[in-house]
């Protein structure tokens, strides 16, 4: 096995031109064996050494995301500078912008901090008003999904150009995104779902320009196709997954 490790980090790189260049250190970005290294050399590198030297501290690490948390200020400063000098040690380097301190700042804890919210894993973590137990509203540190999430999404919906679908019919499309509309619900819903409307009423606006190239008798004419979509909505709710979600309890298409 540490033959084969040895021969993936010093395997030369191909760049465009067709060219060789040898690699001694590191391995190269995108590469499908990456990340397995890169969790393999966190695991020592990270996980046990905090297993040894901080064990009160809990952490969560996915790849090389890693959330610690600390009871107090001066906790996560002293632990900041530690893991410095250990990613140094090991020839690694803390991110310079991705790395900080955050407040997590709620109902209980009212500190003035300049830094109260951090993404990991598409997730935006900030204070937001929630419903607590016995109907109580109050302030929580809690997730929704990340505006570079939303970001993706958009694009992910542009390039499905259902515009220039129109040799499909609607069941088609609903077979064809289906999948991938569920998952980022059922991921990114997890938490504030009403964070996803928004976005998710593009695949909508973009049905209705396929309906438009679709149907002659709709063609040049936006709001009779947003009508016949509306109609099409009410009878099958359950087409697309993201219509149970936005249109639910009576909610009509377009509806706020």
């Amino acid at each position: 096995m540490l033959l084969y490790v040895e021969r993936w980090l010093k395997a030369p790189i191909q760049v465009e031109d067709g060219r060789t260049e040898p690699r001694m250190t590191g391995t190269p970005q995108g590469g499908v064996v990456s990340p397995l290294l890169a969790n393999l050399f966190l695991h020592y590198v990270f996980d046990r050494w905090m297993a040894k030297t901080h064990p009160h501290i809990s952490f969560e690490r996915y790849a090389d995301d890693i959330i610690c948390h600390c009871r107090t200020e001066s906790e996560a400063a002293a632990l900041l500078v530690q893991l410095k000098e250990r990613f140094l040690a090991c020839r690694l380097r803390l991110h310079p912008q991705k790395t900080k301190i955050v407040y997590c700042k709620d109902t209980h804890r009212t500190g003035a901090y300049p830094v109260v919210t951090f993404d990991f894993l598409g997730y935006t973590f900030q204070p937001r008003l929630a419903k607590w137990p016995k109907g109580e509203y109050g302030v929580s540190f809690l997730p929704a999904v990340s505006r570079s999430a939303l970001k993706e999404i958009r694009k992910a919906v542009r390039l499905w150009a259902l515009q220039g679908r129109s040799d499909k019919h609607l069941d088609d499309l609903a077979r064809m995104l289906g999948p991938c509309i569920r998952g980022w619900i059922n991921y990114y819903g997890h938490f504030y779902k009403s964070a996803l409307y928004s976005t998710l009423r593009l695949i909508d606006d973009h049905l209705t320009r396929w309906a438009q190239r679709k149907f002659r008798r709709l063609r040049r004419r936006p709001k009779r196709a947003r009508t016949w979509l509306a109609g099409v909505v009410r009878r099958t709710p359950w087409l697309f997954p993201h219509w149970r979600l936005l249109y639910a309890n009576g909610r009509m298409l377009g509806a706020v």
